[in-house]
């Protein structure tokens, strides 16, 4: 069954400072690929047109818009004819737009929360304006970065009458190994985060300054010029995402840190996480609750909570179980997290909320 879905989002067009091009980049490539119809519609903002590296695409749709009126002058016909629209977190005037969505919209609707604990978070306490606690039950999914026991929270409190996850995942065709002389000993790819930058602080730049004579890398935008970077950690400013899979495999182990709202919740992986791995390179991370649930500890990652736990890792993996420990974190991406996956998912919750928008009256059945 070919599906019309109609998608709201943060950005596709640009990876600039944000992760959320990269997720809709593979998830809408895989929808395509299965045979799906797909259009992105994005916000014309300054900051991301200025940074393009994506402006059209073979497989999908992609449509700039100026402000909300433009959205409902002329893309009214595509909203309320799709069998499926989602609309994404950090959309501007996201709330507003989700209102007139779930007002329009005659298929399923969804919000995906590519930022739950922040989300839930900032609910909470001052609100958001890319959704409000009296809209989520209003969306037939609201499908979640976080898994675990914040998907029963949503239902619960919030009323969702179906949270579900779906993760982050990876394209294997742009994510892959590459034969390269690894000239780094740990990198971190990241946009700067001030609750990520303790743990930066504690498990690159830490051991950095422990072991001049090694070579260390950090990239990722927006860092503030305060930092004091030791001398052998060279500083990146921006990987489009075709230079990922060459920056992950110049390095002989990679680091993930999560930020507070997403460790604290737990069940929250990053998709840096999927390309290292994907990419046949080992990964150090710190601890969240779930991490077992995505890599085996020991086995496929490595967990480190102090410097002297990265400098061990650094010093003490031989060379032998440091590409085991790769090769079998690939085996598990490639089994079960690439974007085809979560395509598929997305299919099987799809066809979960039929029967309720069928109920409603409003459902448009796919042709």
């Amino acid at each position: 069954m070919s599906l019309d879905i109609v998608i709201f989002g943060l950005s596709i067009t640009s990876s600039w400072g944000n992760g959320h091009a990269t997720t809709y980049r593979a998830l809408i490539g895989a929808l395509a690929q299965r045979g799906h119809n797909v259009t992105f519609l994005e916000r014309d903002a300054p900051w991301y047109r200025e940074h393009r590296d994506l402006r059209r695409s073979s497989e999908y749709r992609i449509c700039l818009y100026r402000d909300l009126r433009e959205v409902a002058l002329r893309h009214f016909e595509l909203v309320a004819n799709a069998d499926l629209v989602i609309i994404g977190s950090f959309v501007p005037d996201g709330a507003m737009l989700a209102d007139w969505i779930s007002t329009n919209a005659r298929g399923v609707t969804a919000f995906y929360d590519i930022d739950t604990p922040a989300t839930l978070a900032r609910l909470r306490t001052d609100g958001l304006d890319y959704i409000k606690p009296s809209i989520i039950p209003r969306f037939d999914l609201y499908l979640s970065f976080t898994g675990g026991p914040t998907l029963d929270l949503i239902e619960r409190v919030y009323g969702s009458p179906r949270a579900r996850p779906l993760y982050c995942a990876v394209d294997p065709c742009f994510h892959a190994p590459i034969e390269i002389e690894p000239k780094w000993e740990l990198g971190y790819l990241g946009t700067f985060s001030a609750d990520r930058q303790d743990g930066l602080d504690r498990l690159l730049i830490a051991p950095a300054r422990a072991l001049p004579a090694k070579r260390f890398v950090v990239g990722g935008s927006q860092y503030p010029a305060s930092i004091e970077w030791p001398r052998n950690i060279q500083r990146i400013e921006h990987l489009a995402p075709r230079q990922h899979a060459k920056f992950y495999c110049a390095q002989r182990f990679t680091l993930n840190v999560t930020r507070e709202d997403m460790a604290a919740a737990g069940y929250s992986p990053s998709v840096r996480l999927f390309e290292a791995a994907a990419c046949g390179v080992p990964i150090v991370s710190d601890r969240w609750p779930g991490i077992e649930t995505i890599f085996k500890p020991g086995e496929e990652i490595l967990i480190a909570d102090r410097t002297q736990d990265v400098m061990q890792v650094i010093a003490g993996v031989p060379e032998e179980r440091r590409r085991a420990i790769a090769a079998a974190a690939r085996r598990r991406v490639i089994g079960a997290h690439t974007a085809m996956h979560r395509a598929k998912q997305l299919e099987d919750y799809y066809d979960e909320a039929l029967d309720d928008c069928r109920s409603l009256g409003r459902f448009k059945a796919a042709e």
